[in-house]
Parts: C-alpha cells; structure tokens; sequence
C-alpha cells in the first residue's frame, strides 16, 4: 500500500492527545482509541522515537504478533486518518515527549501545514476537585491559566502562531478516583470535541461504560465514608456554581453552537 494522500482530504479536522502529565485517567488519549475503533482508520506515519524520547522514562515494550514471534514496541507519536461520512479526522496520539519539545511541535506543525486542516483540537484531563456523580466540567482553551504546561499547551501554542484555528479542550477527572480508565471524562470530552467541529460521533459502548463506571465508584464510597463525606461537599459546591451566572452562559453558548447547525 502507497503512502496516504494528504494534500486533498474533505473538510478536515486535527485532534490531538497525549498519554502522562496531561491525561489523567486516560480521557483524552481515550477518545482517540475510541475513535480509532469505531471509524475507518489508516495509518499515515509514526514520528522516529530516537527523536523525542528518552527510553529510560518510556520504556520499549516486548509484544507477541500474530506469529507468536516477540517483537519490540517503542514509544512513539502516531498519525491516523479517520474518515467519517462528510469529513476527514487527522488523529495524532502518544506519550508526552521527554526531549527537543520546540521540534516536536515544528513536526507535528509542518504536516499540518500540507493537511491544511478546518480545526485542530488538542485534548487533556486533569486532576480537579470534581464530584464522579456530576457532569465532568470541561473547559475550553483555559486562558486565566497561568503555571506550568505540558505538551499540549504547547502544540497548541506552536499550531495559533503557525495561524491554525486551534481549541484546546481539558475535562476535569475527579482526583480521588484518578485510576484509568475513566469512561465518563471520555464521554464528555467526546461530546464536546463532536460540539466544537460540528461532527456527531457514534458513541458506542461509551455511555454504558460510563455508568458502570459512575456505579462502581458509589458502591466504593459506602465502605469509605470520610471519603463520602469529602465527596457531598463537592456535590454541594458544585451544585452552587452550576446555578452562577458564568455558568450559565457557559450551557448557553453551547445551546447556540448547537442551534446554529
């Protein structure tokens, strides 16, 4: 099979995640698995490992293929085309790289300058003060941030002064059940993600999964009552700030964007 073209894809879109600092519980790199899942998806490339990583922090890993035969998997950024029925999804994803960031970025940058993509959205989770039992808050761009960033402030950064139209999306994982995978700030994010390009997504098994999720984590808290204690004051403060004005113009925006389809 030939390389694949890149130069005429329809309508297309960039998103963008990456695995460590800047994916707590897995969110985000989850909705590029489940988007590699569920759409037709090639391969276009994989950026040279030597280049970025340091194999001390990420390790290659021993696999079996289909031979039975072990082979070695590196750690890498990946490049997978999506094509959807009136669009095409350019799907960037791997561990955050531990070297030459500035590089990293000038790459990733330069292939999308021949995409010549309609969007690009990066996505991360963090690690918040947010009760399991609400809708996981998502926040975009994240502009009155100021501290330290990971790699996807930085794409996305590198993507606004090459003059690419770029949101970055962040949902917000409930710190005292940080393990992954967490379905739920998937979901979100993916709903979001199919809000700000316009593009409904097929959800699959996603909304299941995300009750069980929201199920297990219950039944966890009735053993652990300091726990559920901490946790009904989140519910209560999140409950207040659902009801300010900010809010509110928040849900608001998001009824227009859907209105304007």
């Amino acid at each position: 099979m030939g390389p694949v073209e890149l130069h005429h894809l329809r309508r297309p879109v960039v998103l963008a995640a990456f695995s460590g600092w800047n994916d707590a519980g897995d969110a985000a790199t989850g909705v590029l698995d489940h988007l590699t899942d569920t759409c037709d998806t090639e391969f276009v490339f994989a950026l040279d490992p030597d280049d970025y990583y340091d194999f001390t922090e990420n390790r290659p890993v021993l696999v079996r293929d289909e031979d039975g035969e072990r082979t070695l998997q590196w750690a890498t950024t990946e490049v997978l085309l999506a094509r959807l029925a009136d669009r095409d999804l350019l799907l960037i994803s791997g561990p955050e790289p531990n070297l030459r960031w500035k590089a990293f970025c000038a790459a990733l940058v330069s292939l999308l300058r021949s995409v010549r993509p309609e969007h690009v959205v990066v996505m991360g989770a963090m690690l918040a003060d947010a009760p399991h039992s609400r809708p996981i808050p998502i926040t975009e761009n994240g502009t009155d941030y100021e501290g330290p960033s990971g790699i996807v402030g930085v794409l996305a950064g590198a993507c606004r002064e090459a003059g690419f139209d770029v949101t970055s999306v962040w949902a917000s994982v409930p710190h005292y059940v940080a393990d992954p995978p967490n379905p739920k700030a998937t979901l979100a994010l993916l709903g979001w993600v199919a809000d700000v390009i316009d593009t409904p997504f097929d959800v699959g098994d996603l909304p299941q999964a995300a009750a069980t999720w929201e199920g297990r984590v219950n039944e966890l808290l009735t053993e652990e009552t300091d726990i559920a204690g901490y946790v009904g004051k989140l519910e209560e403060r999140y409950d207040t700030a659902e009801a300010t004005g900010e809010q509110i113009a928040l849900q608001f925006e998001r009824y227009l964007r859907r209105r304007e389809r």
